[in-house]
């Protein structure tokens, strides 16, 4: 079987977690076989049956009152106790922050390898094959796996969601037996940024600034922007960042975060090919900038060579016009 591994949060499940059930069901229905999914923590009961009409056949869940909040000792240890009873072939992740942590820490304790962020996935042979980005995406490599089960991690805003259909299935729920001095850290608090809607790793549309911007006041520019698209969120560069301009979390690149939004704009991003790592897999990139050689408009499908602090207003008023009809 595939077995997806479900990521929610305050009682919802998150939307990259069902672009990798959904490719899950199309890998499984190659392989004759069928999509599982798990999600662990405490209460998540009602949440299982939003995952049967996008492709899970079963859902797990692994239930513990000390797993209410994340932990990668008890996540991880809970997800190998039942993979160890299961045995599954195939076992998927979400390519998010709370992903890249989980998927490795059971690749270790399962002793097997694990390919991170990957872009498409296929079956030869009866087995899966993924590919993934290397050199800061400036090449790809197509992988097959030599252990089992076989572990990926799949890059958010990449695999589309397949429509929701009828389909009903099995849930079973597990009490996971675990000590609470097996939980190496708890989570005392969560700080949220005030506004702050969506992560740019899930945003359809991510407004980013960089050195261009010039401080951090004249990010109240990029503020307006995604204060009028739709299913926004705010990004910047590690210059940006750095700087103090705007916080880590917002950082898109190599040493932030990889984005695959549906449009990517870079407002005084010169595209260094750190920050290109982490986005130039974005379906439609737009980039404003002063300068005609800036490397970003090498990836850019529409590029402005002007300045930004004039292009902005502009470009505002004509977003406003748009979304108003």
């Amino acid at each position: 079987m595939i077995l997806v591994f479900i990521e929610s949060r305050e009682g919802k499940i998150k939307k990259f977690s069902l672009e990798a059930l959904s490719e899950g069901k199309r890998r499984a229905g190659e392989m004759n076989t069928e999509a599982n999914a798990v999600l662990v923590g405490h209460g998540l009961e009602t949440l299982a049956s939003e995952l049967f009409p996008y492709g899970a056949s079963k859902v797990y869940i692994l239930d513990n009152t000390l797993l209410s909040h994340y932990s990668s000792s008890g996540f991880s240890q809970a997800l190998f106790s039942l993979v160890e009873e299961i045995k599954p072939d195939v076992i998927l992740f979400p390519a998010s922050s709370l992903g890249k942590d989980l998927a490795p820490r059971l690749a270790a304790k399962l002793g097997v390898s694990v390919a991170s962020d990957c872009t498409q996935t296929a079956t030869r042979h009866g087995k899966l094959e993924v590919v993934r980005p290397i050199f800061a995406g400036n090449a790809f490599v197509t992988l097959t796996f030599k252990t089992s089960p076989q572990i990926a991690s799949l890059r958010p805003n990449v695999f589309p969601i397949q429509g929701p259909g009828d389909e009903q299935g099995e849930v079973v729920k597990k009490e996971v037996v675990i000590a609470e001095e097996q939980i190496k850290g708890q989570v005392v608090e969560t700080l949220r940024e005030e506004g702050a809607e969506l992560d740019v790793t899930e945003a359809e549309i991510v407004v980013s600034g960089g050195r261009g911007m010039k401080g951090p006041e004249n990010f109240d520019l990029i503020r307006d922007l995604n204060a009028i698209l739709p299913h926004s969120a705010i990004g910047a560069s590690r210059s940006a960042v750095d700087a103090g301009w705007m916080d880590h979390q917002h950082q898109v690149g190599q040493t932030g975060k990889t984005v695959s939004p549906n449009l990517y704009m870079a407002f005084g991003i010169s595209g260094a090919i750190q920050h290109l790592a982490g986005m130039s897999s974005s379906k439609h990139i737009v980039a404003v900038n002063k300068d005609p050689e800036a490397p970003i408009f090498k990836v850019a499908d529409f590029g402005v060579v002007g300045d930004l602090f004039q292009v902005i207003p502009h470009l505002k008023e004509e977003l406003k016009k748009v979304l108003a009809e």
